[in-house]
């Protein structure tokens, strides 16, 4: 039981980019099982979302398979890495107007760094050279997208680059869920979220966060686009969206603060209370934990009988940036609420279904909150053109990420990364890896799902 309800939790320069021209998008009716019974109200249409910035692709060729996933066996062994940090809030006392205002004068995020001949006859030392630039630029666009390096191609080259950034990797803040898998456990490379049964799933933005645990920064490397279409990762500043969303949208959102469900578990609604009671003991001793995340088990939160919800402590909407002190849009809204998943492509099973809940009276968000939040941000994302040997260096306190629909076979990896210049915010937790055998039977289970995968919603 442990393993099987954690397996299905799978919910987890402005002048470069010309304006998105996107074609009309597909659409299939799917159930809200949440809004209204089908029988009476019609279905809500999934329709793709759009972007504010398509960058054209160009057709650069990478390496095989078995070349690309080549480690440097010299280098030593990263398995042992931080553990994630946890998560910096500052969020009391923001004049949302006043933050507003500031937000609005930041740069277009991502900055688009492109190798030239030079660069690329440079390889990792063009890193090293540039680091302290790099560095900074990071902090000022929130993301950097290093565009037609030859380096990053493979794992090795990967690993290369960040080191001489002097970037410190560390565990994704859900490893312990056993859902995140290795793509090079020695080189601390995850893989991304590139299952033949997600491909048709839309990644809505969200930090790489959860209330408890928060990655400093993130190195999102592609060595294999999508080999029949899609899959465009998405990035967008959330300190624009900030400064676009409508000021009374949030400055109710700040002042009710938002919570969010992982997970759904459906047990008969007629079951006896002390049966039900036991049941919510059992997941709240068994699995719980197995999340490194501070949750609360709550019955039927978003209506439905019998539903057990795994759900977050309430968390602002709004943080200020651990460095610059900036107020930026920093939650997973437009990724978890479910009125947007049931409106876009989605092929999460109801298990793992998420959902955002106003902090004060446990009510899932309004429909016209979710459709702010959805304006704001897609009007700010960048849905970018990733080809192999192309990385997107992440801010993770201001930058949110995503990751559109593909067809045929992708390999995108991440690499996530501590505070390397503030012990404290570190912290001292490093990985024990003889622990991991958890991680590893989810990982395992994980790869038996079907390729095809259909979610019952659809």
């Amino acid at each position: 039981m442990k393993i099987a309800s954690a397996a299905l939790l799978l919910a987890g320069p402005a002048a470069a980019f010309a304006p998105a021209a996107r074609p009309a998008p597909m659409s299939t009716r799917m159930a809200s099982t949440v809004e209204k019974p089908a029988a009476e109200a019609a279905a809500p249409d999934r329709v793709a979302p759009d972007a504010g910035w398509e960058p054209d692709w160009e057709g650069r060729t990478g390496l095989a398979p078995e070349e690309f996933m080549r480690s440097d066996m010299a280098k030593p062994d990263l398995s042992g890495m931080w553990e994630c940090p946890l998560t910096r809030w500052d969020s009391n006392g923001v004049d949302i107007r006043k933050a507003q205002r500031e937000a609005a004068k930041m740069p277009h995020c991502p900055l688009e760094m492109r190798a030239s001949a030079a660069d690329n006859a440079l390889g990792a030392e063009y890193f090293s050279q540039n680091k302290e630039k790099i560095r900074s630029e990071l902090l000022k666009y929130g993301a950097i997208w290093f565009r037609g390096f030859d380096l990053m191609k493979s794992v090795a080259g990967n690993r290369e680059m960040h080191e001489a950034l002097g970037l410190d990797p560390c565990l994704d803040p859900l490893h312990s869920s056993g859902l995140r898998k290795f793509a090079s456990e020695r080189d601390a490379l995850y893989e991304e979220v590139n299952k033949p049964s997600l491909r048709q799933h839309y990644i809505g933005l969200h930090c790489e966060s959860t209330a408890k645990r928060t990655a400093a920064y993130a190195a999102f490397v592609c060595f294999q686009k999508a080999t029949e279409g899609g899959g465009r990762f998405l990035v967008a500043d959330g300190a624009a969206i900030l400064a676009e969303l409508k000021p009374e949208t949030l400055e109710r959102l700040y002042e009710r603060q938002i919570r969010i469900s992982v997970s759904n578990l459906d047990i008969p609604p007629g079951l006896p209370g002390f049966a039900k009671e036991g049941i919510k003991e059992l997941v709240d001793v068994a699995v719980a934990p197995k999340f490194d995340m501070d949750l609360e088990m709550i019955y039927e939160s978003d209506g439905k009988p019998g539903r057990l919800q795994a759900v977050e402590t309430a968390e602002s909407p709004i943080n200020r940036h651990p460095v610059t002190g900036m107020p930026v849009w920093f939650n997973n809204a437009h990724n978890h609420a479910r009125k947007l998943r049931d409106r876009r492509p989605c092929g999460v099973p109801e298990v793992g279904m998420t959902e955002v809940f106003y902090a004060d009276t446990m009510e899932p968000l309004s429909l016209e909150d979710c459709q702010e939040i959805k304006r704001a941000s897609e009007k700010h994302i960048t849905a970018l053109s990733m080809e192999p040997g192309d990385v997107l260096l992440v801010d993770n306190y201001r930058a949110l990420h995503g990751r559109d629909v593909f067809d045929g076979d992708r390999f995108h990896a991440v690499t996530w990364f501590t505070w390397d210049d503030n012990e404290e915010w570190r912290g001292d937790e490093r990985r024990i890896v003889e622990k991991n055998a958890f991680n590893q039977a989810i990982n395992q289970m994980m790869d038996w799902l079907p390729k095809d995968f259909e979610s019952s919603q659809s």
